[in-house]
């Protein structure tokens, strides 16, 4: 049925059989196991025993959630909606539940093959994009910002979804639960979830993104209107959300980013100022995507390195071959790396809260959860966040803005720049040189965005990640 009518809007029949076909070619592929019980337990996630986040895994027999449980389903598609469900599980910890870590790609079932078959064809089109410039302008861009915003899109997703529902079989439909990417969230709503938050990740509105019988919470006004008009999704006027479809709820982001964030502020404004060592964190995919910008970036900021007057911080996520990759390129680089050493890594950050720095710190590790984590464990501890406008955006710190990867990151930088937390976005090697050595040289940018970033904290404008908790709760109707 929701593929048939997506919040009251009829599809057509064309879309309808194109999408139970999709269905039934990914069960000739991996097998019907709409049959089977899936018995689920629990394994402890170490990287993030601070916030007593327990992974949710296939058991041989079913083990019991804890009464104050709030499950937190996600997929990993690059490392942005993993890093969301980190602040929705932080998000509950402070507020009182117990987290619980739900990766649907992550199970040898029908629907979790379905998925990672989705996301390899995804990361092929997103580096063929950056090779091809024929590829990104005809099919990955437009793709990205027009096709996937067409509501007609969510019918195939909707009935494929239908493929996750095995894997709720095990779960009390009661439970409180945040999704972090729409096909957790229409897999919990299929499988008869009562209490299902859709966490959207990007400012652009999407058909994509729709999960009916789910509340959609979104980060911004921009997000919040598209949603409410279905502005763009089809060339006829669309019926759009009900008010009790859709919340405001501002930026998703970890209590541990947001409680001392005035301090973290006055730190960094405090280093511009007194012309210290400014601290670049920046954020490497592993796709490949961006990667002749991100070495771009690194070869003018060396001899900033060489005076001191920049350090380097370089999370290569889990990916080393990207990191070698950099090496061959750059020659001889001198560096002290992080790799598999997060404990050092936590020690360092330690360093870094009291001590001046300077050099380049390379960070990798195998452990999915500290390769994501690592960013955010030095994002209090760093002057500028250098990424592409994705899911870290939004996050409360300075940021220079690379090229956008597909285009509905694009409109991500363009909130940014407007709250007055971001530089605007920096598409080719000359702007983004121009933004560094502005950002280096008049420190008083940097001192404004983080005034700016403590205005906006006052707002409540980073409180997204307390408000889904609340959402999918009841927290204040208690």
């Amino acid at each position: 049925m929701k593929s048939s009518v997506i919040f009251g809007n009829p599809m057509p029949s064309k879309v309808i059989k194109k999408a139970e076909k999709s269905k039934a070619s990914y069960i000739k592929k991996f097998g019907d196991d709409s049959q089977k019980h899936y018995k689920l337990g629990f394994e402890k996630i170490d990287a993030l025993s601070f916030i007593g986040a327990q992974n949710i895994v296939f058991k041989d027999k079913s083990e019991k959630f804890d009464e104050k449980a709030l499950i937190v389903g996600n997929i990993r598609m690059g490392f942005g909606h993993y890093r969301i469900s980190i602040a929705m599980a932080s998000a509950a910890r402070a507020l009182g539940y117990t987290p619980y870590w739900l990766d649907l790609a992550g199970f040898d079932a029908t629907g979790s093959k379905m998925i990672r078959a989705q996301n390899d064809l995804y990361s092929l089109a997103s580096r063929i994009s950056q090779k091809s410039k024929l590829f990104n302008a005809l099919i990955w861009e437009p793709m990205n910002c027009e096709g996937f915003r067409k509501i007609t899109y969510n019918a195939k997703d909707q009935k494929n979804s239908e493929l996750l529902v095995p894997i709720f079989e095990d779960i009390d439909k009661d439970i409180p639960y945040i999704a972090t990417h729409v096909w957790p969230s229409q897999g919990a709503v299929h499988a008869g979830m009562k209490h299902v938050v859709n966490a959207v990740p990007d400012n652009w509105p999407m058909g994509l993104h729709l999960s009916e019988g789910a509340v959609h919470a979104v980060q911004t006004p921009f997000a919040y209107l598209g949603y409410k008009t279905f502005n763009g999704f089809d060339k006829k006027p669309l019926k759009g959300m009900k008010e009790d479809e859709l919340k405001m709820t501002g930026h998703f982001i970890d209590h541990e980013l947001v409680v001392d964030l005035e301090h973290d502020n006055q730190m960094r404004k405090k280093r511009a100022l007194e012309n210290k060592s400014l601290r670049f964190l920046l954020t490497v995919g592993g796709a490949g995507a961006g990667f002749k910008q991100f070495l771009e970036i690194v070869k003018h900021l060396l001899p900033y390195v060489k005076q001191n007057k920049a350090t380097l911080l370089i999370n290569f996520g889990d990916h080393k071959s990207v990191y070698e990759k950099m090496l061959k390129e750059l020659g001889s680089v001198e560096s002290v790396n992080f790799f598999d050493r997060y404990s050092e890594l936590e020690e360092f950050k330690k360093k870094l809260e009291t001590e001046e720095v300077n050099g380049i710190y390379c960070i990798c590790n195998s452990n999915i959860f500290e390769a994501v984590y690592s960013t955010n464990l030095l994002m209090p501890v760093s002057d500028v966040l250098v990424t592409k406008p994705s899911e870290l955006a939004y996050y409360p710190i300075p940021k220079l803005f690379m090229r956008h990867i597909g285009g509905h990151e694009v409109y991500g930088a363009i909130h940014g720049r407007e709250e007055g937390d971001s530089t605007w976005e920096c598409p080719d090697s000359q702007s983004m040189a121009n933004m560094l050595d502005s950002l280096l040289n008049d420190r008083e940018i940097l001192a404004h965005m983080d005034d700016e970033i403590t205005r906006l904290k006052a707002q409540g404008l980073y409180n997204g990640a307390y408000e889904c908790v609340k959402l999918a709760t009841g927290y204040g109707n208690k």
